[in-house]
């Protein structure tokens, strides 16, 4: 009984792990029809805060189905909210997100059903128990390091960005412009940030307020410059102030941070140092200096030994 559960949960893990690897690297034909798209789709959703509607794709199907468990609809909005603060904005992002959890929990269910074939009792549901934990917490964990990953990237682009956005302002063009071209200029030096230019300017393209547009960049990243740096552009525009000495300033600002922000790190580098020069450096250097003197001594006090 136990080997035909475990074949048929390996073979359902298996069917979802191919699903998942098929929508994730199919390739995209139409980037800027799908991000409509799913803009539009986000705007339904933040619309409708109820459970989930049943819809005719599969991806739509599996977040149904799932939904549908106590607890399974605060599940997906939490991924999706960490999907986006990720940088991983697909159509199907979150579908293949939670059939890929899913297949993880599914196998890790089945390898404990499969090491626990002979036993019965608490130790199977003990280890029932902590494939399900595990299943739930890693996948999450993998996703919050993303988040943290995308947000140091956007970090680190910042001072270039605002100091070229200043200069482009400097020129006389407006801000969507400016944003605009300091995007298609930072696209392959700092593609996350350019990519969240361009989102915002395309937002207000299409009939959204800048504000608003914004907000939810404030929002995608959680970054509290990229807040400061919104609040200053809507400020600077509500109340005509030159933004292009704001922006000047402010990445000035930005940069000296980075600049304390690497001296702390150097000078945290030599704490850092010193439990591995301890661990595993200077044990090594006693055994080099000392056991060659040791073996020298013992060899010594042998042929004594022997001469008497």
């Amino acid at each position: 009984m136990l080997n035909l559960l475990f074949f048929l949960v390996a073979g359902a893990t298996l069917s979802l792990l191919a699903w998942s690897g098929f929508e994730l690297f199919k390739a995209q034909e139409d980037p800027l029809g799908d991000r409509m798209e799913e803009l539009q789709s986000r705007a339904l959703v933040a619309a409708n805060r109820g459970p989930r509607r049943k819809s005719t794709g599969r991806g739509s199907r599996i977040l149904y189905v799932v939904s549908l468990f106590p607890g399974g609809d605060d599940w997906i909005r939490g991924s999706e909210r960490l999907l986006i603060q990720a940088g991983i904005r697909r159509r199907n992002a979150v579908a293949v997100y939670v059939a890929s959890a899913l297949v993880f929990l599914g196998l890790l269910v089945a390898g404990t059903i499969r090491l626990q074939s002979g036993q019965l009792g608490f130790n199977l549901i003990g280890g029932l128990v902590a494939a399900g934990i595990l299943g739930f917490l890693l996948p999450k964990m993998v996703l919050q390091r993303m988040v943290r990953r995308y947000r140091r990237k956007l970090q680190e682009a910042l001072p270039d960005t605002i100091d070229l956005l200043g200069i482009v302002l400097g020129t006389g063009l407006a801000l969507d412009q400016a944003m605009m071209r300091v995007s298609e200029e930072m696209e392959y030096i700092y593609p996350e940030l350019a990519a969240e230019f361009g989102t915002v300017v395309m937002q207000v393209r299409a009939g959204q307020e800048r504000t608003v547009a914004f907000n939810q960049l404030v929002r995608r990243t959680g970054i509290e410059d990229i807040k400061s740096l919104a609040a200053m552009i809507v400020q600077s525009e509500k109340f005509g102030t030159s933004l292009a000495v704001a922006l000047k300033v402010y990445a000035e600002g930005l940069r000296k941070r980075r600049t304390l922000a690497a001296e702390a790190a150097v000078a945290k580098a030599g704490i850092k140092m010193l439990f591995p020069i301890v661990i595993f450096i200077l044990p090594v250097l006693f055994v080099i200096t000392l056991v060659p003197g040791l073996l020298s001594v013992m060899k010594d006090l042998k042929l004594l030994t022997a001469g008497r």
